[in-house]
């Protein structure tokens, strides 16, 4: 028997011995095959395959260790969560490009053809998601997406040069804010999903209806609540009204999103919010004429986050610091570094940005973060009201030495 010991499952969890140990054991099993008397230095033949075997060991239980982890939803990343995943017919998020609705306008009878391009303010370029012919009107709206995904905002009215000329093709612009990418989902947001996707099972409940709608294509977020009084409740800004169900949502397609809300809800319950989607029970039995339902949701508007950061003027600041910060920030802001990233109806705390700072490089020393929506902000937090969904812009992030 060897003198290696051996790791141990316990009660939480599994138990490695330690790599000094390991080698204690292994050179008692070389004794003890050899008779004893062998030189236990390091430098020796002996102490080198000692000090190999020790290696592999190790090695071998760090790699037991990890996948006993990786097997808990509360540990796991990678393979191995989309494996878990995958009991609950989850895919990860792949990370998606921003869409934005344009008004295209020209001569009567130009074709537009899909993968049409146009710049925004920013630089970046968007493509046309697919052909188009303008009217005798002389303008037709459209559907464009950025060529580089993740989450690049596009305000109202920034989509507004031809990047490549098409004729009688005269102007865009976009009327209203696109609707953000993402990066691909992160571990810790794949796990918050898969913990809502086990309600989805449930009906009645706000969980199930949260559940259903954030399981959506395309939904980035969603906010769930309701008004179980008979007076309106206020909750900021948004009147809920009574024995109803308030769910704002960001992404997605409507007549989805309404599907989804109107498959978990229960019976009888009333609905507030300003968009109104009529959704067909197509799986009671019923034939055409199908019944009819119409199901209210709120679309959560975007809510552009200003955040102000102070750090050390200590001789060491490269030239793009302010780059490297916002990078940084943004990535954290829609969950780049591992954390949730902010939400509908959330709290954006200032503090929650100081470890992306810090991460730009060991020159960054923050002396101070501020965050607010609007320009110059002075708060230490951010209390998102639930119709609006938070975002963040590179340009909306300044950076000051002290």
């Amino acid at each position: 028997m060897s003198n290696v010991p051996s790791p141990v499952f316990a009660a939480t969890g599994l138990s490695v011995p330690a790599e000094s140990a390991v080698k204690a054991g292994v050179w008692a099993d070389f004794q003890a095959a050899f008779g004893g008397g062998l030189n236990e230095s390091d430098a020796t033949g002996q102490g080198q395959l000692v000090a190999a075997l020790t290696a592999i060991i190790g090695a071998r239980n760090d790699l037991l260790l990890q996948y006993v982890n990786l097997i808990d939803p509360a540990f796991t990343s990678g393979r191995m969560q989309d494996g878990i995943g995958r009991i609950y017919y989850q895919t990860r998020i792949s990370a998606r490009a921003t869409v934005v609705g344009v008004l295209c306008t020209g001569a009567d009878g130009t074709l537009i053809p899909a993968g049409s391009l146009a710049q925004a303010s920013d630089g970046t370029i968007y493509q046309c998601l697919s052909s188009i012919t303008i009217p005798s009107t002389g303008s037709i709206s459209a559907t464009f997406q950025a060529i580089t995904t993740g989450p690049i905002a596009c305000p109202a009215g920034t989509l507004n040069t031809i990047y490549r000329v098409v004729p009688g093709w005269d102007s865009i612009t976009n009327p209203a804010d696109g609707v953000v990418g993402r990066m691909a989902e992160t571990p810790a947001e794949f796990e918050q999903r898969r913990s809502a996707s086990v309600a989805v099972n449930a009906t009645g409940i706000l969980p199930a209806v949260r559940g259903a709608v954030l399981s959506v294509d395309g939904v980035v977020d969603a906010f769930v609540t309701e008004n179980d009084t008979d007076d309106v409740r206020t909750e900021g800004t948004v009147d809920i009204a009574p024995s109803s169900l308030y769910v704002a949502v960001y992404g997605g397609l409507d007549v989805d999103v309404a599907a989804a809300i109107w498959s978990k809800k229960q019976p009888g319950c009333a609905y507030t919010g300003g968009t109104t989607i009529n959704v067909a029970d197509r799986a009671s039995g019923y034939s055409p004429p199908y019944p009819t339902y119409p199901v209210k949701f709120q679309r959560a508007t975007p809510l552009p986050i200003f955040i102000a950061i102070s750090i050390a003027d200590n001789g060491l600041v490269p030239a793009d610091a302010q780059d490297a910060i916002r990078t940084a920030v943004v990535s954290a802001f829609n969950g780049g570094d591992g954390l949730p990233r902010a939400r509908i109806g959330g709290k954006i705390y200032a503090l929650r940005f100081a470890t992306a700072v810090q991460s730009a490089g060991a020159w960054s020393q923050v002396v101070s973060i501020s965050i607010g929506t609007a320009a110059s902000p002075t708060g230490s937090e951010v209390d998102v009201p639930i119709d609006r969904m938070p975002t963040i812009s590179a340009d909306n992030i300044s950076l000051t030495l002290t």
